[in-house]
């Protein structure tokens, strides 16, 4: 039996999308799993998940990821950002939160045990 072509979907995105997202991808038939992460320029908490797919299905996948995942922009404190004290802006900033970023692999061998 001819296996079809697998790909590896890795999508970032932040703590508070990522329930929503990883639940309708499961909705929809594709496996789903989340590890918490850290990261990004507000050190915010985020989640990267991990969702194995046809090649087919990439473009779908990508579409429930674009109606989960949000971009926004948020207003923070400077003191809050990664920059040295001497050169804090005066005022709060306006920084670009949510979203995802996402990641297609090729999957060049796939085993379920």
């Amino acid at each position: 039996m001819r296996q079809t072509e697998q790909k590896l979907l890795v999508v970032i995105t932040t703590d508070d999308e990522a329930e929503a997202l990883i639940r309708a991808l499961v909705e929809r038939g594709y496996p789903a799993t989340k590890v918490s992460s850290t990261g990004g320029f507000l050190r915010r908490g985020s989640a990267t998940i991990l969702s194995g797919i046809d090649a087919t299905d990439v473009d779908a996948v990508l579409d429930i990821v674009r109606k989960r995942c949000k971009a926004r922009t948020e207003y923070v404190p400077a003191q809050a950002l990664p920059f040295p004290e001497s050169i804090y802006p005066a005022e709060p900033v306006q920084v670009r939160v949510g979203g995802a970023i996402c990641f297609v692999l090729p999957v060049e061998r796939f085993e379920k045990t």
